[in-house]
């Protein structure tokens, strides 16, 4: 089935190049079905890049998603014109219910929470998810910061950065989320931060499902499944590392060779994605089980 996106978003025409089947709102209005409605909280710079990256991974079910792109009022973006905003985004005030919000990172890990230009806005928008929305889906800032304003579990920073590609297990098979999962796998990492498995041990109402060898907990839910927080970024493409690195060295920043990425470590080989098949039963399993399993009908 395919992902419903707005009518002329340029992610539809590199989408359909990769074969991913999308439909424009035009279209899907003349379908006899209730798509699944999924907003995406874009926080990161470059809204086009991500936005095309996560409407990729949310294209992989038998359902049919309605994607509602949202952005934050509050934080005046300098690599997104107000143009692009307001021809695809809304406010989270626009947008009545949903059945599930994808919430993304951002590239502020070096800020404290209070610090964030939006961070008052983004609090407004936890409350509303409460009563509003089925299942929310937190990436990797957007993971920490939920961590912190619901548990009150803190960040901590690595002098040696997170980067690269690292090796997964599942702790616990008897969630829906990892249904399907190798007993290994793999996902791309890029950050400084990272929380502390004993401070989310103290917390009875969150639980670790899976880890990352030699960089701790990657998956965390809440027991009544209405949050996830995933620390790596299994919807990035093959080269989004690599753009990364080239970007930093290119600046005459000291960044080292992402870890177990480039073929035998030389950058001047085209990286492989291996973490694709996870990304997409990742999200596959969200959608399923934790969203179109659990919400209304009728989302009034």
């Amino acid at each position: 089935m395919p992902v419903n996106i707005p009518d002329k978003l340029p992610a539809a025409d590199i989408l359909r190049n990769e074969n991913v089947f999308v439909m424009t709102n035009s279209r899907a209005i003349t379908q006899d079905i209730r798509p699944i409605r999924i907003g995406i909280l874009n926080l990161m710079p470059i809204k086009e890049k991500t936005e095309t990256q996560l409407i990729r991974m949310l294209s992989n079910t038998p359902l049919q998603v309605e994607v509602v792109l949202l952005y934050t009022r509050t934080h005046k973006s300098s690599h997104t014109s107000s143009e692009y905003l307001e021809t695809f985004y809304k406010s989270f005030e626009e947008v009545g219910k949903l059945d599930g919000l994808i919430i993304t990172g951002a590239p502020i890990d070096h800020l404290q929470y209070e610090d964030v230009t939006f961070w008052k806005e983004l609090t407004e928008i936890y409350e509303w998810s409460r009563n509003n929305v089925t299942s929310v889906l937190h990436i990797c800032w957007g993971a920490f910061a939920a961590l912190y304003y619901f548990y009150g579990i803190n960040k901590y920073w690595r002098d040696d950065k997170i980067f690269g590609v690292f090796r997964h297990s599942v702790l616990n098979r008897n969630e829906n989320i990892v249904r399907g999962f190798d007993d290994e796998f793999f996902v791309p990492h890029s950050r400084n931060s990272y929380v502390k498995q004993s401070e989310i041990n103290v917390c009875k109402d969150i639980e670790v499902i899976c880890e990352g060898e030699g960089i701790g907990p990657y998956l965390i839910k809440s027991k009544d499944s209405k949050d996830f927080f995933v620390f790596g970024h299994s919807e990035y493409d093959a080269t989004t590392l690599s753009d990364e690195f080239f970007r930093d060295q290119n600046k005459g920043m000291d960044i080292d060779l992402p870890l177990n990425y480039f073929p035998n470590n030389d950058p001047s080989k085209e990286p492989k994605n291996v973490w694709r098949g996870h990304g997409n039963l990742l999200f596959s399993n969200w959608l399923n089980y934790y969203v179109y399993q659990e919400t209304p009908y009728k989302l009034d």
